[in-house]
């Protein structure tokens, strides 16, 4: 949010530099994250000034050109080169002085130097309007009116306006800040607190008048539980034109553009006091009537910005009285019946809108207007008329007519101020600090928080009902503490703690797993819980009847509630490799999120994602991509620091790897572990290879970290590992040839593993290479030779009869 300062003062008259004011105003919760200075001409015409152009010939060397001689203030006139057809003697221009920064139509700058033109020296320039930057018009010098004296800073005669801008970054709650007066408001108590006492000064409307009653329209509100508050008043014979100066430099400082007086009015109130209005075009409202009502869902409606879109059947609408669509209630205006130069009369809407009804329908239509950000948020239903009379006593001002009709104020059912019990025992323990009752009543005064009761034990407070973000106790004790400052509350140096016993603390085991990663080389990363509907469709493993959906979703990118780590995740693999960060490691703990027929269920997970080099390039290191292996050796390790042993390699039933395996404690699956599918890459934009491990983390927590030793007897006759290195088509899976070499070997052999897989130029297309590894033994004896070679064999001949492996 954007606040002018020279705006604010129109409130308080407060002479304190910005920067100390943006101080206070982030003491107080509306945290100023930076001023800017801006200016209605760029430049502020420094070093333009007033000449008087004394003489002004031919140039000797060129038909376009005129040398003249300029009185420019200073003790000799100045020779200026000037290629203007209506330049000429006795003539009031400006100047722009050697040494003068000005701007082009790109903003662009360029500095005015002394120079020779067609042999003939120019100290300066005589500058058309487009050059100052006060109009786009370039066929000619500008001329000024001859009573301003030769040598007078061109600021002053155009009067250049400067000001400084404070960007808060305004809380959601905060909806009461949301306006210069809230700002103010807000300041006053901070002020107070600082021992200035200022006077808070609020726009008069005590000269608004209705001057005629020709122009009346019928009012109807059908729903008044999404409309609680609608007034409006006709305003007739005005002429729609260009804004005043002041109106367009008050707009265009916090970044508004200006559109028409009409328009930029309706703007300046909004910003001025937090109260959106609406002007229509009085001729366009058939029947003199208007109705607040919601219309059958399909009903088409063009909206300002020229969109034809269908209503929903809950879209509360501004209707004419042929029940025609006009505008979307607190969203957007229509296109038929808006404001344009052809505009004599006006009926000008002033209302309070149900704040849920409003962001239903900003969001399902995805629009996000000034309007539509304060009504969702709440505005102030108790200035709705008084806003109306200061609309309508500016346009009297900038765009002449006058009232022709009474204020229509249909306000059937009053909101109510909220009722809260403040305690002081309460407030001193949350606080933390004993707090004077007589410096708590300053506060809540300077807050406009009314005083019902005081006793011993606490207040009875009434709380108005433009702060909707202070509803209790709690609240009433957080603004308290904000305005008299979080930095006047002292603190003990003692620190009180308490230790408790704990068998079993998963903080601790989640503590060593990120130490443990850290130390290799892997970044957390901490991923939005809120993702794309989309995702879902990319493994059949996720079921889009699963998602937990969002009631009020701020975008459809931020819909549901993930189902999986993988995406949230690869969208931070993408971002990073498109700023040329290629070697990655990340890890995450997260939960996932999903809606069953029995209820909601939340599992906890970690993560880790290894794209790239293992290692950032370095002079004296070689690149060495990372693999699966590299992976497998991380989760492997990871899982036995956590005093995990023995585990059990079987494929991955998860389809959103190309490649994969899961490591498992018995029948508890822990991890899985592989490389993720190129068609899943390729719609996050990533071209190199991701490997990608799934750790259940709530599993990890059952069976890791408890110090439980479980004691089995040692085999009595040892194992035989035997590796193959096989070249396979790539559709091939390691599910198959798990099962394969169960098929083929069902006694002796205890455990198949994959520890490597290669693609790359030196195998032929279509083909991959797996390294396996088989873990052969027999309980009653022990092998020999020529029994593991003819195991070795057998699978062999199987692997190449069912899947066409060859031994590399």
């Amino acid at each position: 949010m954007k606040i002018s300062y020279n705006w604010l003062k129109q409130f308080l008259k407060i002479d304190w530099e910005a920067e100390k004011t943006g101080e206070l105003l982030t003491d107080l919760g509306l945290e100023v994250e930076g001023i800017e200075t801006v200016e209605s001409i760029k430049g502020s015409l420094a070093g333009v000034v007033v000449g008087k152009v004394l003489t002004c010939i031919q140039h000797p060397n060129a038909d376009r050109l005129k040398i003249t001689t300029v009185d420019i203030g200073l003790e000799v006139p100045v020779q200026i080169v000037c290629g203007a057809p209506n330049v000429a003697a006795g003539q009031t221009v400006p100047v722009a002085t050697i040494g003068t920064t000005l701007y082009d139509d790109k903003g662009e700058p360029f500095v005015i130097k002394k120079g020779k033109i067609r042999g003939e020296e120019s100290h300066g320039m005589i500058c058309a309007e487009d050059e100052l930057g006060l109009g786009a018009s370039h066929e000619g010098i500008l001329v000024l009116a001859d009573t301003f004296k030769a040598g007078t800073p061109a600021s002053t005669v155009f009067n250049v306006a400067s000001d400084q801008v404070f960007e808060i970054g305004l809380t959601p709650n905060r909806a009461d800040a949301m306006s210069h007066l809230g700002t103010a408001r807000d300041l006053r108590a901070g002020l107070i607190q600082n021992k200035i006492s200022l006077e808070l000064i609020s726009p008069s409307v005590s000269d608004f008048r209705v001057e005629d009653r020709t122009l009346k329209f019928d009012v109807v509100v059908e729903d008044t539980e999404k409309a609680p508050r609608y007034a409006g008043v006709t305003i007739s014979g005005i002429t729609v034109k260009e804004s005043p100066d002041w109106i367009k430099n008050r707009l265009k400082a916090i970044g508004l553009t200006p559109i028409n007086n009409i328009v930029d009015v309706t703007n300046y109130v909004l910003h001025e006091l937090g109260q959106p209005l609406h002007a229509f075009d009085a001729s366009k409202v058939k029947g003199n009537k208007v109705i607040v009502k919601t219309l059958p869902s399909g009903t088409k409606f063009t909206t300002l910005d020229g969109v034809e879109r269908e209503l929903h059947e809950e879209d509360l609408m501004i209707c004419n009285g042929n029940e025609e669509p006009m505008c979307m209630a607190g969203v957007f205006g229509g296109l038929e019946s808006g404001v344009s130069e052809n505009t004599n009369a006006i009926f000008l809407e002033s209302a309070y809108f149900n704040p849920v009804a409003i962001r239903k329908t900003a969001k399902r239509h995805a629009l996000n207007t000034d309007a539509s950000f304060r009504f969702e948020r709440g505005i102030d239903p108790n200035i709705t008329e008084y806003a109306l009379k200061r609309a309508a006593n500016l346009i009297l001002e900038v765009a002449g007519g006058k009232v022709a009709s009474e204020i229509v104020d249909l306000y059937p059912k009053k909101i109510e101020d909220f009722q809260v019990f403040l305690s002081f025992e309460k407030m001193n323990r949350i606080i933390g600090a004993k707090i004077p009752k007589e410096t708590v009543k300053n506060i809540l005064a300077s807050l406009e928080i009314k005083f019902n009761s005081v006793t011993e034990a606490g207040m009875g407070l009434t709380i108005p009902a433009y702060r909707v973000d202070v509803t209790r106790e709690a609240d009433v004790i957080e603004e308290i503490l904000r305005v008299y400052g979080y930095n006047n509350v002292a603190f003990s140096h003692k620190l009180n703690t308490s230790i408790s016993f704990s068998e079993f603390d998963p903080t601790k085991i989640e503590n060593i797993a990120a130490n443990q990663l850290m130390v290799q080389g892997f970044n957390e990363t901490m991923a939005n819980s809120l993702t794309k509907p989309a995702y879902v469709s990319f493994s059949e493993v996720l079921n889009p009847e699963h998602n937990v959906a969002i009631l009020n979703p701020l975008s459809n990118d931020l819909g549901v509630l993930r189902q999986s780590l993988l995406f949230s995740g690869l969208e931070s693999v993408a971002y990073n490799i498109n700023r040329k960060n290629n070697a990655l490691k990340f890890f995450e703990f997260g939960k996932t999120y999903h809606r069953f027929e029995s209820g909601y269920s939340e599992q906890k997970h970690l993560t880790l994602f290894v794209s790239g080099n293992r290692y950032k390039s370095n002079w004296n290191t070689a690149d060495k991509p990372s693999d699966f292996f590299y992976l497998k050796g991380i989760a492997i390790a990871l899982l036995e620091r956590l005093g995990i042993k023995n585990l059990k390699t079987t494929p991955t039933k998860n389809d959103v790897f190309s490649e994969g395996i899961t490591l498992s404690l018995g029948k508890i699956k822990l991890v899985d572990v592989g490389l993720v599918k190129k068609s899943i890459l390729k719609d996050f934009g990533i071209k190199q290879p991701v490997l990608f491990a799934d750790f259940d983390w709530e599993n990890v927590l059952k069976v890791g970290g408890k110090g439980q030793i479980k004691v089995t007897e040692l085999p009595k006759f040892p194992s035989v590992k035997r590796d193959f290195a096989l070249l396979l088509d790539t559709q091939v899976t390691f599910s198959e040839i798990y099962n394969l070499a169960f098929q083929a070997e069902k006694n002796l052999l205890k455990e198949v593993d994959l520890f490597d897989v290669y693609e790359g130029d030196k195998l032929a297309d279509g083909k991959k290479s797996y390294a396996v590894s088989f873990l052969l033994q027999d309980t009653s004896k022990t092998l020999n030779d020529t029994q593991i070679d003819k195991i070795m064999q057998k699978l062999q001949q199987t692997f190449e009869k069912n899947v066409g492996a060859t031994l590399r």
